[in-house]
């Protein structure tokens, strides 16, 4: 989960948008986008392809390198 959520943050901050307009486009709560980033939450597959689409990403560009 750690190397998932740091991949959520390079993605999140190389599209320039916060934590907070990461978790309205993806439809969940900003506190969820910041324990995922922190390797601290165990993520399903739906909420994996929201924040793909909510980073204009694939989730098989999310999972590359990891």
């Amino acid at each position: 989960m750690g190397k998932l959520g740091i991949k959520v943050r390079q993605k999140r901050e190389e599209s320039s948008i916060s934590q907070e307009k990461l978790a309205e486009l993806a439809q969940i709560h900003r506190t969820y986008i910041s324990t995922i980033e922190r390797g601290q939450q165990n993520i399903s597959l739906t909420i994996l392809i929201r924040l793909a689409d909510a980073l204009s990403i694939s989730l098989e560009e999310l999972f590359s390198d990891l």
